[in-house]
């Protein structure tokens, strides 16, 4: 093949707040000289088979991060091949790093799987591939060789973040209200062993240095570029674990507030973080707070001991407890991730979760959300499952059963019954998006009318919901532990959801018509201060 300087990739993934991890491979494609394409997999298969006909890319690259998409990916990749695309397929992403063998199984239309971070080796691949060499030996690959799955030596996780390019963002900022909204990165990886998460094998399976953080001159840095380009006014961190552990990680984020405050960028943008409840503590967040985070992800997982020692948190309840209170006195907005359901779950286990549930959010400082830990691919629990003999479902459908295998029907009626409320955009879903649109607005538009009596009733009307749902689970647990069948009443469910949703529209709708002069008067000021739209190079 002859040499092809440049050579065009289009990269396929979800879209969702932006794909850091495309934005990043696309990036160091392109500071080498190749030009990158990035297409939405929900674009469907006839609108990416027509921009791989108008690109011809000499790589398309999948990027997947869960297993259960794993079948749309397939069927645009089918499709494509099927269509006459000749180019080289390859796909990257948590699962196919750890399950190699499994998504080369499920996707025959690949050619190829690169392992773990993919920057280096799809630009090697690339170049490789487009001067007519052999690709087969390019580090961090697996493919299938005569039927046998095959890989090339293990490639180092990148040890200096800072030396890679800003990510490539061909697309607009998400609006809060108007307030332009993006994400970014401080570090990767996770210094923690969770039994159930893949993110912590994906990192220490590499070589290299599993935790790296960036410095935060070069974070504070990429904030103002977005602030003053894009008008950026809301930044989403997606670290795994915010890099606030120990005294390196305290020396660090003390620095990033004062540099935050140095830029301005302090009284003039906010900012939310993922972290454990345990790095939650008074004097530190109070600082972090002031220097603009206005919003705490927590994975607490579980309100029983019991849980989360299955689960490897290595976190107490009370930890979990502490971390709650205390960003509620400083003022701070929480949102968390919980498992109802878990593999050591029984009828007892779940009450005593809404419980906990309810100490947390029954005052409606938050909507209850949960959901039941699934065995993703890669993680120690999938494999202890397998050993008990508990795993079920498929490759991309992975499932077990409960140890009282009443429950396995139980979860099955309860999740039909409370769906409106905690699936895709369910109530729940809807009331943290008023909360964050309340939380976004009131930090950051001076003016507004009516802000605590909004507050108060979205309060209220949060507390009502959580309760409603709370009490659902509760008494249809124990009437089905006790013999009854039928599990939660479904009808009633999609009643209370029915008013919920109602009452919401209302309130939030009466407060935005309310400051509708003032939310207009800053998103002007937004547009006004600089470009807010996307390049849109390839």
């Amino acid at each position: 093949m002859a040499a092809r300087p440049g050579s065009e990739v289009l990269l396929v993934g979800y879209q969702d707040q932006g794909n850091l991890g495309m934005g990043y491979l696309a990036a160091v494609l392109q500071q080498h000289g190749h030009t990158v394409r990035l297409v939405d997999v929900r674009d469907g298969p006839e609108s990416i088979l027509r921009q791989v006909r108008e690109a011809q890319p000499l790589v398309v690259g999948f990027s997947l991060i869960f297993q259960f998409f794993l079948p749309k990916f397939r069927a645009v990749a089918a499709y494509l091949r099927d269509a006459g695309v000749d180019s080289h397929f390859t796909i990257g992403g948590h699962y196919p790093s750890l399950c190699h063998d499994e998504v080369l199984a499920q996707m025959p239309e690949l050619d190829s799987v690169a392992r773990y971070e993919g920057e280096l080796t799809l630009l090697d691949l690339v170049e490789r591939l487009g001067s007519g060499q052999d690709w087969h030996e390019v580090p961090g690959l697996a493919y299938l060789r005569e039927g046998e799955v095959c890989e090339s030596a293990p490639r180092a996780l990148t040890q200096d973040l800072d030396s890679l390019p800003l990510p490539y963002r061909p697309y607009d900022p998400q609006l809060i209200l108007g307030l332009p909204t993006l994400p970014l990165l401080a570090s990767r990886g996770c210094a923690r062993r969770c039994s159930f998460c893949s993110i912590h094998t994906f990192y220490r399976t590499a070589p290299g240095k599993v935790v790296r953080v960036r410095a935060a001159a070069a974070v504070v840095d990429e904030m103002t570029m977005l602030y003053i380009d894009r008008g950026v006014r809301v930044f989403l961190f997606q670290d795994d674990d915010f890099p606030l552990w120990g005294r390196a990680g305290r020396k660090w984020v003390d620095e990033l507030a004062a540099r935050l405050w140095d830029s301005g960028l302090a009284e003039k943008a906010i900012w939310k973080i993922s972290c454990r409840a345990e790095y939650v503590e008074p004097e530190l967040f109070g600082a972090l707070r002031d220097a603009g985070l206005f919003m705490t992800y927590m994975g607490i997982e579980s309100g029983v001991e019991s849980g989360l020692e299955v689960l490897h948190k290595q976190m107490s309840v009370q930890q979990n407890l502490d971390g709650v209170r205390i960003l509620k006195e400083l003022g701070i907005m929480f949102s968390y991730g919980f498992m109802l359901f878990d593999p050591s779950s029984t009828f007892e286990t779940v009450r005593r979760n809404i419980g906990f549930l309810r100490e947390i959010v029954g005052d409606g400082s938050s909507a209850a959300l949960f959901c039941r830990m699934l065995p993703y691919g890669g993680t120690p629990i999938r494999d202890q499952l397998a050993l008990e003999g508990r795993l079920k479902g498929d490759v991309t459908h992975p499932d077990y059963d409960f140890l009282d295998l009443r429950l396995n029907d139980y979860h099955r009626l309860l999740d039909r019954a409370v769906a409106r409320w905690v699936h895709n955009d369910g109530v729940s879903h809807q009331l943290n998006w008023a909360w964050d649109e309340l939380g976004t607005v009131a930090r950051l538009v001076p003016g507004l009318e009516g802000v605590e009596d909004y507050d108060k009733a979205l309060r209220g009307l949060t507390a009502w919901s959580n309760e409603q749902l709370f009490r659902l689970v509760e008494t249809s647990s124990q009437d089905f532990e006790d013999g009854d069948p039928r599990g939660p009443d479904e009808l009633q469910a999609r009643r209370d959801t029915a008013v919920i949703q109602s009452k919401l529209l209302d309130l939030r709708n009466a407060f935005v018509r309310l400051n509708a002069d003032v939310l207009l008067e800053a998103i002007s000021e937004v547009r006004m201060s600089g470009p807010i739209m996307a390049p849109q190079v390839h």
